[in-house]
């Protein structure tokens, strides 16, 4: 029987795991330690076999632990043991992070069911039609939307195979490159909030999640930007592998309105605004309706302008409380005894001459001569001191004028209002159409990511509160989008039949949505309850005191210990998922970090795009599988493979940028945190 490559590159793994401990392992005087290091090459090589990860943790930690225990005490090893599960896992079930797991799950494949994406892919399609690679680019853009909606790669790689691999394929775009856009885009999921692998690495290494949320946010941006300009530089230097759509499939169906206003002019603009001042035979509430369609661009940065400037042109308020004019005498301390009737220290002889009440929140006036107490009255240092008050309790309280605006406002300004007048100048009715396009199909899902990353971010919500929203606004969404679907196909007969046919619909989405999200949930819950009692069992056996020795042991700079770490996790993610390489290999990383002066938060990140070659790297590479499911039967996945190859070195640079500059990733968090 012949042996796919596939299985040769799994076994040359196993082989390269194995030999070393035959070879090197002292078998006549094992230690614990030696336990430890072998239960970590076994659990390895277990998973690669296609052992169930969670169960395969479970037993190793178990057995392994047992024998660390009965190494002590061998009478009460098999309690120690059973002590240690029940403990363990308790710990997992009662940690509050992952509970926003179900959640953001649960969201994410109700999102997946609203019919969004299909609009949304076919209105940035049409929207980037001129672009070269449009199809590329509008899978890649439309996959790193669909990411911050949900975090479940297999979900986005399954439905962007559906949609946007046949449309390359008939376009005539090259099957490598085409799949290669799809499972990157598809892996951006794992990056861009609300990232799943973030909640995990968040639970797992004690970072706040809230936090790794607004790091992650910009390195996502980062790496979708960097897939983006080499699908137009390919497509620039090599069009024959992305020929340019037809101009068929670039053109736009016009509704009857804009096709009766169109003979006025091509401007969509002009001509709306011409309908509201003469007789054109179009309804004026129908075109003034799309004239404030028209206009949302304009309003909207209008918007942003306003706020910004307020901010920008708002004072500094410093407080002056407490202050005493120059000149004055320093009077605080005894006024402050005299007026709550407290006795002068022993030791002082000044007693509480000339002294004046301590600051309230509102200033008081001046007391009068005549209203003083008799004892402020005759001391001597209260007739020798002026009888005014500070300034700042005899000022009037007056609102601070507003400071100019600064320099980078005004290039803002005229950046904004050059950009208005060029997309004005081309906003024909075929864009205009385009445009409604994008607003039906992103404004929804953009207030739905924003309601929930949002309050995340600013501190509004927690994730497991945000995550609660985002599942409600989800099951909304999917209830809203297939109303109007059965409302335009008038299936149901009538009113009645349209929303019972939306109820149905809606039960059924939710009933497949939940399954789904049990599954998942499951995995996620028992890999973390096989994770914990693996990793008691390797601490135990003193497998983290052995690898940190070492690698102190090495004189390693906090450079070279980073670079080594993430060289390991690269290699880890041909053969492992990310799950995985966050429950087994996280709790040995993260105690090294302080011994280095690494910043956990930094190295999560840093983490969290390394693993994304863990779904681009043969021979797991488990976004290449979700696309085969689905592919023609002519594309291989050795063309997959190939496809997802220079995606993944353009995540090594982004990698490389992300550890040269940090504040790709700190700068966020600083400015929302004060980290």
């Amino acid at each position: 029987m012949k042996i796919r490559k596939e299985l040769w590159f799994g076994f040359t793994l196993v082989a390269l795991i194995l030999l070393p401990i035959l070879v090197l392992m002292p078998w006549g005087h094992m230690t614990n330690g030696h336990l430890g290091l072998l239960m970590l090459a076994l659990i390895v090589v277990g998973i690669m076999m296609g052992f169930p990860t969670a169960f395969t943790l479970m037993g190793m930690g178990v057995f392994f632990g047992w024998l660390a225990y009965r190494s002590v005490n061998p009478a009460l090893a098999q309690t120690q043991i059973l002590d240690l599960m029940v403990q363990r896992a308790h710990y997992v079930m009662s940690n509050d992070v992952l509970i926003a797991v179900p959640l953001f799950v649960f969201m994410g494949y109700l999102v997946e069911r609203a019919a969004l994406i299909d609009r949304l892919f076919k209105a940035l399609h049409l929207a980037m039609a001129r672009v070269p690679g449009s199809l590329a680019v509008a899978t890649i853009v439309t996959c790193a939307i669909f990411a911050t909606a949900t975090g479940i790669i297999g979900a986005v790689v399954t439905l962007m195979g559906l949609l946007a691999f046949p449309a390359m394929i008939k376009a005539g775009y090259n099957v490598k490159v085409g799949a290669g856009a799809i499972t990157a885009g598809g892996t951006l999921g794992i990056l861009i909030p609300p990232s799943v692998l973030l909640i995990l690495y968040g639970a797992t290494a004690g970072v706040s999640v809230v936090q790794l949320y607004a790091g992650a946010f910009f390195p996502g941006i980062m790496l979708a930007g960097l897939y983006v300009g080499y699908i137009i530089v390919l497509a620039l230097w090599k069009p024959s592998l992305m020929p340019p759509l037809p101009e068929s499939e670039r053109r736009v169906n016009l509704p009857a309105l804009a096709q009766s206003l169109a003979k006025q002019g091509r401007n969509a603009l002009v001509g709306l605004s011409r309908a509201l001042g003469s007789e054109t035979g179009a309804a004026k509430r129908t075109a003034l309706g799309q004239l404030i369609v028209t206009l949302l661009p304009l309003l909207f940065l209008a918007a942003v302008l306003t706020v910004t400037y307020r901010v920008s042109t708002t004072p500094e308020v410093v407080d002056t409380t407490g202050l005493v004019e120059a000149g004055s005498v320093d009077t605080t301390n005894a006024v402050e005894e005299e007026s709550s009737g407290l006795s002068t220290p022993p030791g002082s002889d000044e007693g509480g001459a000339g002294l004046q009440e301590p600051p309230s929140e509102e200033p008081k006036a001046e007391v009068a001569p005549q209203e003083q107490k008799p004892a402020v009255a005759a001391a001597p240092a209260a007739a020798e001191a002026p009888a005014a008050a500070p300034v700042a309790a005899q000022a009037p309280a007056t609102a601070p004028d507003r400071l100019p605006a600064p320099l980078w406002f005004w290039v803002m300004l005229g950046l904004c209002a050059a950009g208005l007048a060029i997309l004005y100048m081309f906003w024909n009715w075929e864009r205009l159409e385009v445009f409604k396009m994008l607003l039906s199909s992103f404004f929804p899902l953009a207030l739905l990511i924003l309601a929930v990353l949002g309050s995340i971010v600013f501190g509004l919500a927690t994730p497991t509160e945000a995550a609660a929203v985002g599942a409600l606004g989800g099951a909304l969404l999917a209830a809203v989008y297939r109303f109007i679907n059965h409302w335009r196909e008038r299936s149901g007969g009538g009113p009645v039949g349209v929303v019972w046919a939306t109820v149905k619909d809606l039960g059924s989405i939710i009933k497949d949505s939940s399954f789904l999200t049990g599954k998942t949930t499951a995995m996620v819950c028992w890999l973390f309850v096989g994770s914990s009692i693996f990793s008691a069992a390797f601490a135990l056996l003193g497998g983290q005191e052995i690898v940190e020795t070492w690698v102190l042991s090495l004189g390693l700079t906090p450079v070279q210990f980073m670079l080594l770490a993430q060289f390991i996790i690269f290699i880890l993610g041909w053969p492992l998922e990310w799950t995985e390489i966050i429950i087994i290999f996280m709790p040995i990383f993260i105690p090294l970090l302080p011994k280095f002066g690494v910043d956990p938060l930094f190295f999560g990140l840093l983490v969290a795009l390394n693993l994304q070659t863990a779904f681009l790297s043969p021979p797991v590479a488990m976004a290449a599988f979700y696309l085969k499911g689905v592919s023609p039967p002519h594309v291989t996945l050795n063309q997959i493979f190939a496809g997802m190859m220079p995606f993944m070195a353009i995540q090594v640079f982004a990698l490389f940028l992300l550890y040269m500059f940090p504040g790709i990733g700190l700068w966020l968090p600083s400015v929302l945190y004060g980290r």
